[in-house]
């Protein structure tokens, strides 16, 4: 597989700008159709869907996916300050403060039994106050006051993709092994949702961004799944949507309505990861032909988010793990003069990569 980068191999900066606003673009995307399903996005956008920010008019705004994930970022950040000032921190209390901010500018609280973090400079962007549709299950989460163990994790229930959705930045960190990025972020996931398909999609997909960043082969990298069917205790669901994923993208690009019933709807976790996984592996042109970082980007994550069910989700997820594969250099132009916040997450992709690398 011949990949033209356009430059050197990316750098560890270019992996983590590209993941987050990756995923970002992805989230826009998928957002503007979220809630309709596949009829009506042909209505509105023709028999091929949405392809872009072009067939959009207004402002291009992203989801509580990409909210949290910034939250994520922060509360990593904040952690590895205090490591690096030698400190140790407990990552997952960082993250759950993070998430506990974030949680104020939903208009929700978190009760008197919860502490009160001390701001941030991501709390001072207007751009991540704004409510758009968060997940019912991370804010009934978090207003508990708990802080969910994977051993007491609160809402024992819940599956949603409000996990999986935040979780790229914990495969972002370098220096870091496989098993450790799974860890961090099964753990975080337990926050808000204890089902262990939802703990489970979260750790596995960071150890696939992990992967990626860390120079892997996209193809090789999907080899993920085998992780995901040897762990112990594994939910079911997790593996068979991985593997149904790699089989579905082995006919390439599938009817919507296809792709729905073969891997889900997006919900849920699994189904939101097995729907962007087969998104990147779909689009990737056959072995031999020169890959396009761009159009390779454009064509997956119109795949993921076309479709009746979690777009958002999907596109974020797909943008993530592009965007952590070729770096930043697979991001349309356009696309990114469009996205709302730019300019927030690059700040706070500028903040991880200081504390992970020491570049400014």
């Amino acid at each position: 597989m011949s990949i033209d980068h356009g430059t050197s191999t990316p750098s560890p900066k270019s992996r983590i700008h590209g993941s987050l606003l990756g995923g970002a673009l992805g989230d826009a995307l998928g957002y503007a159709v979220e809630f309709d399903s596949i009829e009506e996005i042909r209505r509105r956008f023709g028999a091929h869907g949405l392809t872009g920010f072009e067939d959009l008019s207004g402002p291009c705004h992203f989801s509580d996916d990409t909210q949290l994930t910034l939250y994520t970022v922060d509360g990593l950040v904040e952690a590895l300050e205090w490591a690096n000032s030698g400190v140790g921190a407990d990552v997952n209390a960082c993250v759950w403060l993070a998430y506990l901010r974030w949680l104020g500018t939903q208009g929700a609280d978190a009760g008197p039994s919860a502490p009160a973090p001390q701001p941030r400079w991501i709390d001072g962007n207007d751009v991540l106050r704004q409510r758009r549709h968060p997940e019912q299950d991370c804010i009934s989460g978090l207003a508990t006051g708990e802080m969910g163990t994977s051993v007491r994790p609160v809402n024992p229930d819940s599956k949603g993709a409000g996990t999986v959705m935040r979780s790229a930045p914990f495969g972002l960190i370098p220096h870091i092994s496989p098993e450790a990025a799974y860890k961090l972020s099964s753990d975080a996931a337990s926050l808000t949702h204890g089902h262990p398909a939802a703990r489970q999609s979260s750790g596995v997909f960071s150890l696939l961004i992990h992967r990626l960043v860390a120079g892997e082969d996209l193809r090789e990298a999907a080899a993920v799944i085998a992780h995901a069917a040897t762990m112990p205790h594994v939910a079911p669901e997790l593996p068979e949507r991985l593997e149904a994923a790699l089989r579905l993208a082995d006919k390439a690009v599938v009817p919507p309505e296809e792709l729905v019933q073969a891997l889900g709807d997006g919900w849920f976790a699994e189904e939101a990861f097995a729907l962007a996984l087969y998104a990147v592996l779909a689009t990737l042109p056959a072995d031999g032909a020169p890959v396009l970082p761009e159009q390779h980007f454009r064509d997956a994550v119109a795949v993921a988010v076309n479709h009746s069910g979690g777009s958002d989700t999907a596109g974020s997820l797909a943008g993530n793990i592009l965007g952590g594969w070729y770096g930043e250099g697979c991001l349309p132009a356009p696309w990114l003069a469009a996205l709302e916040g730019a300019e927030v997450i690059r700040g706070m992709a500028d903040q991880l990569v200081g504390v992970t690398t020491g570049e400014g």
